[in-house]
């Protein structure tokens, strides 16, 4: 019993670690899945370039709409500030703001940049893409010293329908192939290497130790989760009193429940100030001297224009 939970302590603080495996392991299949089943380069130098330009920078557009769409912390900030602008910077603290933006985007990041390491890596789609370009330069650096049949053939290189030799269109895949991972790894490089300054950027100016730090972040989770629970609980019990109420004909018991000032204030980020050490928001407003107690007896929440969330 001791060794399991030990190995499910483990596997609980790697949960990043493991989360992006698993998100580089789905990377790869889908890039194995899209190189092998829906891809079929036109081989022309009208539609070579936009074809693989497509594939390789659209699945990697919407990864990175997804990671937005997904984002908890940016919808946090964003829901309610075309009503009240100042949420996206309270105290009037743009900086932070724009740091937490940044925050957001970077993290959102993360798949698109796995599927462009990747794809490049693996070079069908730049292979496509880049014979299709009737630029003079990319001509000259494939074509130097070989004959115009090369010029007129490249666009038909990744396919097999090329008229050049064998060794003549091996040796020019291999150098499109060539071209793609060494682009592929500089993204890796310059992806690895900014994360890197980053973290130890980030960690320069913290305000807290490593240990504290470490602490708040292992807080943040177990309140989020709690939280979760909490408002599964009440919104059953919330939902329990209305259907009793109506099926029973009669008036709905008193419901304790956080007015809408509270709810505003435990939704705003975070941000850390040495003369107030919380954790969190959430735990600013309940430890608050002044906080305001009282309590909605009815949950409604005003709909404009009769329109309900669905």
């Amino acid at each position: 019993m001791d060794n399991f939970q030990t190995v499910l302590r483990f596997f609980m603080n790697q949960k990043a670690t493991i989360g992006y495996s698993f998100m580089a392991l789905l990377t790869i299949g889908g890039e194995r899945v899209f190189s092998m089943v829906s891809f079929q380069c036109p081989c022309n130098h009208d539609q070579n370039f936009a074809y693989g330009l497509t594939f390789l920078l659209g699945p990697a557009a919407v990864l990175l709409v997804f990671g937005l769409f997904f984002s908890s912390r940016l919808w946090r900030l964003y829901t309610g500030c075309c009503l009240n602008p100042m949420k996206l910077c309270p105290r009037g603290n743009c900086f932070n703001c724009i740091r937490v933006l940044m925050d957001i985007f970077t993290g959102a990041c993360v798949a698109p940049v796995m599927w462009l390491c990747v794809a490049l890596l693996n070079g069908t789609f730049y292979e496509c893409a880049v014979s299709g370009l009737n630029e003079n330069v990319v001509v000259e650096l494939f074509c130097k010293n070989k004959t115009m049949k090369c010029r007129e053939e490249l666009a038909r290189v990744p396919c097999e329908r090329s008229k050049l030799s064998k060794d003549e269109r091996t040796e020019l895949l291999l150098m499109l192939r060539a071209q793609s991972q060494i682009l592929g790894w500089c993204i890796i490089i310059i992806a690895s290497t900014v994360g890197f300054l980053g973290t130890c950027l980030s960690n320069c100016r913290s305000k807290v130790s490593y240990l504290q730090l470490t602490f708040w972040k292992r807080y943040m989770e177990k309140e989020k989760e709690q939280f979760d629970t909490y408002a599964i609980e009440y919104a059953t019990k919330l939902a329990e009193r209305n259907l009793k109420s109506f099926f029973e004909n009669k008036d709905p018991e008193s419901f304790p429940f956080p007015n809408h000032k509270a709810w505003e204030e435990i939704s705003a980020l975070y941000t850390f100030c040495r003369s107030e050490q919380y954790y969190s928001t959430l735990q600013r407003y309940v430890e608050r001297a002044d906080r305001d107690f009282s309590p909605e007896k009815r949950p409604v929440m005003d709909l404009e224009h009769g329109i309900e969330m669905t």
